[in-house]
């Protein structure tokens, strides 16, 4: 093997992975290192829009088609059917009382739904993650990146270029020279060890994670009779809110549903069914799983047959260090900071980073500060969000707010990206634009606002109120009808809104009206 590289990559996760291949396509010589061996089960798994955007951005600028089958339900069925998937048209709300058996009144004062597709042929997916980063690893290595798995990282020097590395397989141990490294092994990764990057102690949030992939779960709508809804209640990312938390359900096409509930401590402790300690989470958690189902009789229902290979359980999930960046070493999204899976948000950051990395180890675009300080402003935003959500979680109707102002956001970047919209006075790739509107004084100042109005109030206090000044603040780039009461909650793809709405995207009605065929993206 050779022992100078341009970049080694830690994590083959799809992030790392992907950003190892679109380096190898612009000729730099990378190392991918992998700390287990595929196939592996991985979280996250819920794609959105704007991560589809960034596969398709990435697949035409590297070459790389597979990332194009993967970034649609539809593509990936044609190309990629042995790869296993779950459909995904949009996000599903449901609200929960303990004790209760799921009820909702004509109004959805209990269901929130909202499209993020029109049909399943363009709708995004759930990626079975051992599955696709398993392919992902396999086309890597195909392509010529050198890849080691059961591989340790024991030591980085680093100097004014690059690093010198030590490295432990189960057959050898290995020094090499890098002139970059990126690391995207996780909250506990090893450049945060090895430079001791502050870790942040005090996090607005803090909860713990029940999960397990299950087969044999009951069809939500066997279980309660509603209304349907712009789509298929399931095809979906599923939330289920509950008073110790949240539940997702994300199904596969398959039959397999991965499930796990995000357990807060501050509630939990409340809740003298469950038990309060780690030591109880830890050694007997499928217990705790199933104390939990039976104070919801719609989901103990549900999950009744359900079987599973065993429920895993991880103590924090919150995790965020002071720096993501140096002159010769990067962080990850995800091994830099982490806050909630709540609205699917990190897989779209992820790919994102990708991209500016892709730019800036070749020398086309970007530098380290402006890197680390877009993902310092980033992580900021997504605790905005999600603290809201947070705060917002027992009172349906400020949090249906709180996500409002999530979809109102998200959509209308969308949609400028899809017809190239997107201001540009640096004429700076798409990518190198912020998440969440997180380098944007208004975008950033809404947020806050939002977080502060229930962080002074009570979450179910005034709620009506609360989504009333959401809905005004919103108007101005809400572009899909969010917050017409004459929707009850239920949001389908309005392309007719959308046209009425052109004067907010800066175009005519009829420029828009021409510009629809875009929005599918390229064939």
């Amino acid at each position: 093997m050779h022992k100078t590289f341009d970049v080694v990559v830690v994590g083959s996760g799809f992030a790392g992975t992907i950003l190892a291949r679109a380096l190898n396509r612009r000729g730099s010589r990378v190392l991918l290192l992998e700390r287990r061996q595929h196939p592996r089960f991985a979280l996250g798994e819920s794609t959105t829009p704007l991560a589809n955007f960034a596969l398709e951005r990435l697949a035409k600028r590297y070459d790389l088609p597979d990332l194009f089958h993967l970034s649609s339900h539809g593509r990936w069925l044609q190309h990629l059917p042995s790869l296993r998937r779950g459909l995904k048209r949009g996000f599903t709300f449901f609200r929960h009382e303990p004790g209760k058996a799921f009820t909702c009144s004509p109004t959805n004062n209990s269901r929130l739904m909202v499209a993020a597709s029109p049909d399943e042929e363009i709708a995004d997916t759930h990626w079975l993650r051992q599955d696709v980063d398993h392919h992902l690893v396999r086309c890597a290595i195909a392509e010529g990146v050198h890849y080691l798995d059961r591989a340790e990282l024991t030591q980085a020097d680093f100097n004014d270029h690059g690093a010198s590395l030590e490295i432990e397989t189960q057959a050898e141990r290995l020094r090499v020279n890098t002139g970059y490294l990126v690391d995207g092994s996780g909250p506990d990764g090893f450049l945060a060890r090895s430079l001791g990057i502050e870790r942040r102690i005090h996090l607005p949030i803090d909860s713990g994670l029940l999960f397990a992939h299950f087969d044999g779960i009951r069809p939500w709508d066997d279980i309660v009779r509603l209304t349907p809804g712009p789509y298929p209640h399931e095809h979906a990312a599923v939330h289920h809110l509950l008073a110790e938390g949240w539940m997702y359900v994300l199904p596969f096409d398959h039959g397999t549903v991965s499930a796990g509930i995000v357990l807060r401590r501050d509630k939990v402790s409340e809740r003298s069914t469950v038990s309060q300690t780690d030591v109880l989470l830890q050694n007997d958690p499928a217990t705790v799983w199933q104390d939990l189902l039976s104070r919801y009789p719609s989901l103990e229902a549900q999950f009744a047959n359900a079987k599973t290979s065993g429920i895993r359980y991880l103590p924090r999930i919150q995790h965020r260090l002071e720096r993501a960046a140096g002159s010769r070493w990067f962080l990850l999204p995800h091994t830099y900071a982490f806050y909630d899976p709540m609205f699917s948000t990190g897989m779209a950051w992820s790919l994102l980073a990708v991209e500016r990395l892709a730019t800036l180890l070749t020398g086309e675009y970007g530098d380290p500060t402006q890197y680390d300080q877009l993902l310092m402003a980033e992580a900021d935003q997504i605790e905005r969000l999600i603290e809201a959500a947070y705060l917002a979680m027992q009172n349906f109707e400020s949090f249906t707010a709180v996500s409002l102002l999530y979809f109102a956001t998200v959509s209308f970047v969308e949609v400028q990206q899809r017809l190239d919209l997107t201001p540009a006075p640096e004429r700076r790739p798409t990518a190198w634009a912020s998440f969440l509107g997180a380098d944007d004084s208004e975008r950033i100042a809404l947020f806050e606002a939002a977080r502060e109005r229930l962080r002074t109030k009570a979450a179910g206090a005034d709620a009506r109120t609360f989504q009333r000044w959401i809905v005004e603040q919103i108007a101005p780039f809400n572009i899909a009808g969010l917050g017409d009461p004459s929707r009850a909650n239920l949001y389908p793809v309005d392309l007719d809104v959308l046209v009425e709405c052109a004067s907010r995207l800066g175009l005519s009605r009829n420029e828009l009206r021409s510009s629809l065929p875009q929005l599918r993206g390229p064939a």
